[in-house]
């Protein structure tokens, strides 16, 4: 399992800080993309106030994953002291005006500028999400094609469990993945970039070559990008997409969550569910039936209506893909699995935090509650801890 998680900078107040190049340079003397530590490497996102945490090569195990994740973030936590600010996972800041954040301006800067000549990056989008990406290595092209079909055929179900996006602007949005709801619409003026973020089955690596990058890369060359910067694999913004340069698939439909364990959590889930479909070579489900129901699940949760045949709700299928996961966990999957099971049953992430701000507003102002409870999820990273 290769990991990529995505924290905002804050200060005790949750002002977001766009500073993740001062902090660099100060770690290391110079401003660089990234900083290559043992085990991890942190740098540069497209926002200022966002820093990138990552592995250096896919993880055996959950339990090293969650090791040495979890010493990066310790890292910069404690170098973070000097600049009086904290890591804060969750999949949007709640608070974040726009203004307050910028797009990284030094190295591979040109591609942001191509980004810019098309899509209008001032949105929360663009600025204003974090996502949990989940890589998936693959040996050859047939088992590759089956774990992105299977994958397609998972992913517009993982968000009823990821959700960790219910504010923005400083209030309760209209969504339970108010991220997905973003991210659906963002690159809007090329439309085949994102697809219908559930990726399409495809037979094979030329046919998905075909399908999906030569007709994004020459929708975007239309549209005005003026270099082959955009024609390349990285940029299909689908919710799983091929990373032939390392040979893995990538997963990028999950918010970012509160802390690592329920990043390792997820990862145990997907990676046994997976296991369990190549055992079993089911059916997959129609693509439409799944764009329909990934569509409500954002908007709705775990309580959406779904056309899945294995339930009526999205908590009916999540708990179907449990069973499947804990007949095929491996004995280290099975010590992260309790999690996955408690969000099903108890609610995602999201859920929870809008449960507690809106209990808490009540009695207090409405950002003195938000700052409350996401004070509580920044302590949550350092400590490792779930939050119930």
């Amino acid at each position: 399992m290769g990991p990529e998680h995505e924290f905002s900078l804050v200060d005790q107040e949750l002002k977001p800080l766009p500073i993740s190049d001062q902090v660099i340079k100060s770690f290391c003397g110079k401003t660089v993309n990234f900083v290559k530590q043992k085990g991890f490497t942190f740098g540069k996102e497209l926002q200022l106030h966002v820093m990138e945490l990552k592995a250096n090569e896919p993880f055996k195990s959950p339990q090293l994953f969650e090791e040495t994740m979890k010493e990066g973030v310790d890292t910069l936590e404690n170098f973070l002291d000097r600049h009086n600010a904290h890591l804060l996972g969750t999949g949007m800041h709640p608070l974040l005006n726009l203004d307050e954040t910028g797009i990284w301006p030094h190295r591979h800067r040109k591609i942001y500028d191509e980004y810019g000549k098309i899509f209008n990056l001032k949105q929360h989008g663009w600025l204003n999400i974090q996502s949990y990406h989940l890589n998936l290595p693959y040996s050859h092209e047939e088992d590759a094609i089956q774990l992105h079909n299977f994958l397609a055929n998972l992913c517009a179900y993982l968000p009823a469990i990821s959700a960790a996006s219910p504010i923005y602007d400083g209030e309760p949005g209209p969504y339970v993945d108010n991220r997905l709801w973003f991210y659906k619409t963002n690159q809007i003026e090329v439309p085949s970039v994102v697809g219908d973020v559930i990726p399409e089955y495809t037979a094979s690596f030329n046919q998905y070559k075909e399908n999906v990058i030569k007709r994004y890369s020459k929708d975007l060359e239309k549209a005005g990008a003026g270099t082959p910067l955009l024609s390349r694999e990285w940029v299909n913004s689908r919710g799983v997409i091929f990373r032939f340069d390392r040979a893995a698939l990538e997963v990028r439909v999950l918010d970012e969550q509160e802390c690592i364990k329920s990043d390792v959590a997820m990862s145990c889930f997907i990676r046994a569910v997976l296991r369990g479909f190549m055992e079993q070579q089911p059916e997959l489900v129609a693509h439409d039936v799944l764009v329909s129901d990934f569509n409500s699940i954002v908007s709705d949760g775990l309580d959406a209506m779904v056309l899945h045949p294995k339930g009526k709700t999205a908590r009916d299928v999540c708990l179907y893909y449990f069973d499947l996961a804990s007949g095929n966990a491996t004995e280290d999957e099975k010590e992260y699995l309790w999690l996955v099971k408690k969000r099903i049953e108890g609610g995602s992430l999201s859920e929870l935090i809008r449960e507690k701000v809106v209990h808490k507003a009540k009695k207090t102002d409405i950002i003195e509650a938000i700052r409350s409870v996401y004070s509580t999820l920044i302590k949550c990273l350092v400590d490792n801890q779930p939050f119930f």
